[in-house]
């Protein structure tokens, strides 16, 4: 974090990257002295409500960050800031985004715990929008005009006033992680899916928490103690923060890890926890073997939408095989179930050297419609190129040898099935599964 005294001290002259928190109230003129180097600019958590009619003066500014503030509408002036590509603005009071507000090379656009009612038809026309962030508004359609947005890749709208899902959704060519629970269409669908799947309560007291092993957008998980009749075992707990994240709700993300139900690829959930003395949502999950990591990172400013792999990363053929038939019949099991997991990712996958792989994180997990065949199908394929991204991504760095070619060669005819533009032509899970099956016996 950079400090005003610092800015205002020449200091930080040269610097390609911004970032103050320090209770503005106004854009700070000395920024200006930066025209020739910034690139990233991260004013969160100020009293900020505009920005300066100058700013383009900034030529080379790519990401600006305005998070956590107080603006009522996003700035037109961002419109004209020629190289802009990513727009953060969450945790406003924002009620109206102008089609001028809309840069030429936008690529991503966070607008998520807001106030929209709804999107200017211009955002159609942003063929470079890979992705938008627009959960916690109250926002009832999109516009048609979007349909024509065939470079969107990943598209949140959990937790707005949504009646139906727009029915050129599933025709996006390069749609992959998509969002919508909590909006009153697929309440249902989610209530639905919980009935199905009793699953025990843990009392608080039966709990004693020791260290975190992590923490998320949605909550914060625990290594600790569970005492039951046969003694006290180790296992894991998540707490629920309670408040709306980039993906959706935590109470839907509790839903559908109860409801995707148990399978060897997923985490296993031994309960919820009932009798919390301030009634915080928790779960108890099998505590995982530290021989398990992360499969890859998230996706950076610059990669937009793919994640990133150490460079060193290389996977065995017998690994890849592995880690896309656990995943992919994770997937089958999942949609099957009725939850689309909207969040198919590397980076959410934890898996070990035998290839061995866990899928987590249901932060971005939706319901499938229960009474809606088509569209319960459009809504898997889009999970399909997700899974095909991500087969991608591990044939780039497999290392095959030569008399395995037929079986790489089958793995390319897969994932160019699985990331077809069209989406009808995908196949659905069961598919993938059972080819990824019979290549790995």
């Amino acid at each position: 974090m950079n400090t005003l005294a610092a800015l205002r001290a020449g200091k930080l002259a040269g610097i390609k990257r911004l970032e103050l928190a320090c209770g503005l109230t106004a854009f700070p003129d000395e920024i200006f002295e930066l025209a020739d180097s910034l690139e990233v600019l991260n004013l969160s958590g100020n009293a900020l409500s505009d920005l300066p009619s100058d700013l383009p003066r900034l030529h080379k500014l790519r990401v600006i960050f305005c998070s956590d503030n107080r603006f009522a509408h996003v700035p037109e002036v961002l419109g004209q800031c020629a190289n802009l590509e990513m727009i953060g603005f969450k945790a406003n009071q924002i009620v109206h985004l102008s089609p001028q507000a809309l840069p030429p090379k936008l690529r991503w656009l966070i607008l998520t715990d807001n106030r929209l009612q709804a999107l200017p038809a211009r955002i159609g026309s942003c063929t470079g929008l890979q992705k938008l962030m627009l959960s916690g508004n109250q926002l009832s359609a999109l516009p048609q005009e979007m349909a024509a947005c065939a470079n969107l890749e990943l598209l949140r709208i959990a937790a707005n006033r949504f009646t139906q899902l727009p029915a050129w959704l599933p025709g996006l060519p390069r749609l992959a992680w998509l969002a919508y629970a909590g909006n009153p269409f697929s309440d249902a669908s989610e209530r639905e899916a919980m009935e199905r799947h009793a699953i025990a309560s843990v009392a608080w007291g039966a709990l004693d928490l020791q260290h975190t092993l992590g923490e998320g957008a949605s909550g914060i998980i625990y290594r600790a103690h569970r005492t039951t009749e046969h003694g006290v075992h180790p296992v894991a707990v998540k707490m629920f923060k309670g408040a709306l994240t980039s993906d959706g709700l935590p109470r839907s993300e509790k839903a559908a890890c109860i409801a995707a139900g148990a399978h060897p690829n997923l985490i296993p959930v031994q309960g919820r926890i009932n009798a919390h003395p301030h009634g915080t949502r928790g779960l108890v999950m099998s505590l995982i073997d530290t021989s398990f990591v992360n499969l890859a990172g998230p996706p950076s400013l610059e990669s937009c939408t793919r994640d990133i792999y150490p460079a060193a990363t290389r996977f065995t053929l017998d690994q890849v095989l592995r880690i896309a038939l656990g995943i992919a019949s994770a997937a089958a099991h999942m949609h099957a179930q009725g939850v689309m997991h909207g969040d198919l990712y590397a980076h959410n996958i934890l898996w070990n050297a035998k290839g061995e792989c866990l899928l987590g994180d249901f932060g971005a997990a939706s319901f499938l419609p229960t009474h809606d065949e088509k569209s319960r199908q459009g809504l898997q394929r889009i999970e399909v190129r997700a899974f095909g991204c991500l087969l991608e991504e591990l044939l780039e760095r497999c290392d095959a040898p030569d008399e395995s070619q037929t079986v790489v060669d089958a793995l390319r005819i897969m994932l160019q099935r699985c990331m077809q533009s069209e989406n009808s032509a995908r196949p659905l899970f069961n598919e993938i599964g059972d080819v990824l099956g019979a290549l790995s016996a």
